[in-house]
């Protein structure tokens, strides 16, 4: 399946890649990649809400894209934050603070998020499910979903797999807390960068695909 193209344009901060293509595969994989996991996607968490793509909405939940299991200091890590349940794993696009996107593993287990570096494999932050307030999503058919946590900052992402993502957060919290997860859907939405840095980001629909801009608040 040929991807569409999507043009991300930052507004006042500097950024290493202006354009970039969510369809790839080192940002979560081919829409078509077969799959041995047989929990099956039955619903729509954005309840009709989200212009979704055929592949995506037919699409088997693997959960683990990583092996977890195959690697030591992956479950060393988990070990040593007393964590070991993973729902899911992934490589994904982060955007930091300055705008700039870095390819991540993301980890969820029902405790946790995991945000850790693919070359060192160092951990470079842990949210616990439970500070998770909502999720932000647009409109349209683009890869992006923001993860709102209010007592730190929040958490961009990008992935071919944000459905999955997304399933699994909702029903994760549903099950050990009994705490129903907010899923917002606007074309534009802030986000908290950074403790002190607040974003907007803006979805529009356009011929091939879905113009993205990020700018200060």
């Amino acid at each position: 399946m040929s991807g569409f193209r999507r043009k991300v344009e930052i507004e006042g901060v500097e950024t290493e890649t202006a354009d970039y293509d969510t369809e790839k595969e080192d940002l979560g994989g081919d829409e078509s990649r077969p799959s041995d996991g047989i929990v099956t996607e039955d619903q729509d968490p954005f309840a009709g809400g989200k212009v979704r793509r055929k592949a995506s909405m037919a699409r088997v939940f693997k959960g683990d894209y990583v092996d977890v299991r195959s690697k030591p200091y992956l479950m060393k890590l988990l070990d040593r934050q007393g964590d070991r349940g993973v729902l899911f794993a992934d490589k994904v696009l982060k955007f930091t603070g300055s705008g700039k996107m870095k390819r991540q593993i993301l980890l969820i287990t029902d405790r946790a998020i995991y945000i850790i570096d693919p070359e060192t494999y160092a951990l470079k932050r842990r949210i616990t499910l439970a500070a998770i307030e909502r999720l932000c999503l647009s409109q349209l058919s683009d890869n992006f979903v923001a993860v709102i946590v209010p007592t730190e900052y929040d958490l961009l992402l990008a992935s071919t797999r944000k459905t999955e993502i997304v399933t699994i957060l909702v029903e994760s919290m549903k099950s050990t807390s009994n705490y129903e997860l907010e899923v917002n859907l606007s074309n534009s939405f802030e986000y908290h960068a950074a403790s002190d840095l607040v974003k907007e980001i803006h979805f529009e629909e356009v011929e091939g695909g879905t113009k993205t801009r990020i700018v200060n608040k």
